[in-house]
């Protein structure tokens, strides 16, 4: 990294693992970007709208989310967010590499 921009380092760290995160939340049951918001946040990992819509579009149009309008008793009909055959297997994945990462650096924190 150049000089300090370590600042930077956890908003850089956050967005590189946006993708991963977003679908754990979508994997938990079919998501409106305003519930995916509310989830990331009260993880302490905040997310604006302009940064989540078009994230989602890019998950639909690799085909790992799909997403169904329902009607809204509070407005107009709503976009909720479920994983695909293909999303769910790129979420396995993710945990995977997420989870042997994860170890890599304990090992080294440790050490």
């Amino acid at each position: 990294m150049p000089e300090n921009n370590w600042e930077n380092a956890p908003a850089t760290m956050r967005k590189g693992m946006l993708e991963f995160i977003v679908l754990l939340v979508i994997a938990k049951g079919p998501a409106y970007a305003s519930d995916i918001l509310s989830a990331l946040k009260e993880a302490e990992l905040i997310v604006v709208e302009g940064t989540l819509y078009p994230l989602l579009s890019r998950l639909k149009n690799d085909e790992l989310v799909a997403y169904a309008w329902q009607e809204s008793t509070g407005g107009p009909p709503r976009k909720y967010y479920t994983l695909t055959d293909k999303g769910k297997e790129a979420l396995k994945n993710m945990r995977a590499t997420w989870q042997k990462l994860n170890q890599s650096i304990e090992t080294l924190i440790k050490n």
